[in-house]
C-alpha cells in the first residue's frame, strides 16, 4: 500500500513537471509586459540590466535621458504619445487586452536591428517600405548607404531582415526588455483608403485581385459579370467597406496585414513601445528615431512623393460613398488605433 501511494505521487509531480514545460514551450510569456493598470513608463534606462555596451549609450538611453539639448522637446513629445496609448489600454482593456500573452508567431511584425538595439514594428501603408530599406542599411554593415537604392521589392523579402520571432523566447523576452521598440501609424481612415487605392485600383497587383477581389466581388455584388468573377480586378471601396465590417470576414481569419488594424498587428496594450512616429510628421519624427541611434549625420529617412498621397480630402470623398452603418461600423472597427494614437474622429462621419 506504502509503495503504490508513493508511486502516485512520484507520478503526480510528474505529470505536473510535464505539464509545465508544455505550456512553457508554447506560449511566450511576454515577462516585459507592462500591466496597462500599473505602468512603469517613466524610467531610467541606466539601470537596465545589461542594457548597453560598456562604455556607450544605447538609442534607449539617449531617448529617455538625452544628452544632446535639442533632443529634449521630442522626448516630451514622445511620452505624451505613450501616456495616450497606455491611458487607451486602461480604459478600454476589455476589448484592447483580451489575451495576457502573446505566442512567438504574434512578433512577426517586429524587425530586429542587433547592432544598434532596435525593434521596429512595420505597419503596411505607413512608410513600412522606406523604413525597411533604412533598417537594411542598419543592420547591412556595410553593404548598403542608400535606403533608396534598395529595390521595393528587395524590402519585402523575408530573408533580408530578422523578425523578432525567430528567437527563442529567452531571446526575445531579453530584447523586449533592453531594445528600443518603435513603430509609426497613420490616421486609420487614410491608411485604409490608401491601402485600398494601392491593392484594388492598381493593375499590377494582380494577385490581390484574385486573393481578395474575386472573393469580394462573388459574395458583396449582385449580377457580377464573369470578368468580375474571374478576375475581381474592379472592386468598388463600397464592396471592400462591406467585407470588412461582414462578421463573417472578422470569424474566419485574421485581416490582411494591408488593413488590420495597428493593435492588432503590433500589440501596443502587450508590448511597451518606447516611440511612436507618426505618418503626419513621417520625416520628422523617423529622423528623430535615426539621431538616437547616432547615425543622423550619415543616414537621413527617404522624402516621400506627396502629390500621391492619399490626403484626408480623398479619404472623405471615398467615406462619402457608402452607407451611414458602414461607416460607424468601420469607425468601431478601426476605433482603439485611433483612440490609442489620438486621431480625432473624421468630420466627415455620419455617426448619428
Amino acid at each position: 500500500m506504502k509503495q503504490t501511494l508513493g508511486e502516485l505521487m512520484r507520478m503526480s509531480r510528474i505529470c505536473r513537471m510535464l505539464l509545465a514545460t508544455c505550456l512553457g514551450s508554447m506560449i511566450l510569456v511576454i515577462f516585459y509586459f507592462q500591466s496597462m493598470f500599473q505602468p512603469v513608463l517613466r524610467r531610467n534606462p541606466f539601470v537596465v540590466d545589461g542594457c548597453c555596451r560598456k562604455g556607450s549609450r544605447n538609442a534607449l538611453q539617449e531617448l529617455y535621458n538625452p544628452t544632446q539639448p535639442e533632443l529634449s522637446g521630442a522626448a516630451i513629445l514622445h511620452q505624451t504619445r505613450r501616456d495616450q496609448v497606455v491611458d487607451s489600454c486602461r480604459v478600454h482593456s476589455a476589448s484592447s487586452r483580451k489575451r495576457r500573452v502573446l505566442t512567438p508567431a504574434d512578433l512577426k511584425h517586429l524587425v530586429v536591428d542587433e547592432d544598434h538595439e532596435l525593434i521596429y514594428c512595420y505597419v503596411p501603408k505607413v512608410a513600412c517600405t522606406n523604413w525597411k530599406r533604412v533598417m537594411m542599411v542598419l543592420t547591412g554593415r556595410g553593404k548598403y548607404r542608400d535606403p533608396m537604392e534598395i529595390p521595393s521589392n528587395e524590402a519585402h523579402i523575408p530573408s533580408n531582415l530578422k523578425t523578432l520571432n525567430q528567437y527563442s523566447i529567452p531571446e526575445i523576452n531579453h530584447r523586449l526588455k533592453n531594445y528600443l521598440k518603435f513603430l509609426f501609424v497613420r490616421e486609420p481612415f487614410e491608411r485604409l483608403v490608401s491601402a485600398y487605392r494601392n491593392k484594388f485600383t492598381l493593375k499590377y497587383n494582380s494577385s490581390f485581385h484574385k486573393r481578395f477581389g474575386t472573393h469580394i466581388v462573388r459574395h458583396y455584388r449582385k449580377n457580377a459579370s464573369a470578368d468580375a468573377l474571374l478576375n475581381g480586378a474592379d472592386v468598388k471601396f463600397k464592396e471592400f467597406a462591406e467585407y470588412l465590417v461582414d462578421p463573417a470576414t472578422q470569424r474566419s481569419s485574421p485581416l490582411n496585414e494591408h488593413w488590420q488594424t495597428v493593435y492588432q498587428l503590433c500589440h501596443p496594450c502587450h508590448i511597451h513601445y518606447d516611440l511612436v512616429g507618426k505618418y503626419e510628421t513621417l520625416e520628422e519624427d523617423a529622423n528623430y528615431v535615426l539621431r538616437l541611434v547616432g547615425v543622423g549625420d550619415t543616414l537621413r529617412f527617404p522624402s516621400y512623393a506627396k502629390s500621391t498621397r492619399t490626403t484626408d480630402a480623398m479619404t472623405a470623398q471615398f467615406f462619402s460613398n457608402i452607407s451611414t452603418q458602414q461607416q460607424v461600423q468601420l469607425y468601431q472597427l478601426y476605433k482603439l488605433d485611433f483612440l490609442m494614437f489620438n486621431y480625432s474622429t473624421p468630420s466627415y462621419l455620419r455617426l448619428d
